[in-house]
């Protein structure tokens, strides 16, 4: 029962929908009509002042310093130097023949 009933609604929109596009469509095609019968005036075309060049006032740019990529690829290429702690020279022990007294 209520399928039936949501089936009259929707048909009654869809009657009401195709009305007012009939009546769109004739509208536009009056509108249509009137374009094509009345002659397209011609009008005058009004005198502007030709409007006034204002010159931009220029603006020193202001300087960036430039990149220094050379130093950052410098630093990336660096090899870190491992510290090697310096080698303490080792102290021989220097025998000193003793006379043999016999």
């Amino acid at each position: 029962m209520r399928k039936k009933k949501l089936v009259k609604q929707m048909i009654k929109k869809l009657d009401k929908l195709e009305a007012e596009r009939d009546k769109l469509i004739d509208k536009l095609a009056k509108t249509l009509d009137k374009m094509d019968k009345t002659p397209p005036v011609k009008k005058a075309a009004a005198k502007k002042a030709p409007a006034k060049k204002v010159v931009a006032k220029k603006v020193p740019a202001k300087k960036v310093p430039a990149k220094k990529t050379v130093a950052k690829q410098a630093t990336a290429k660096k090899v870190v130097a491992k510290k090697v702690p310096a080698k303490k020279a080792v102290a021989k022990k220097v025998v000193v023949p003793t006379p043999v007294s016999a």
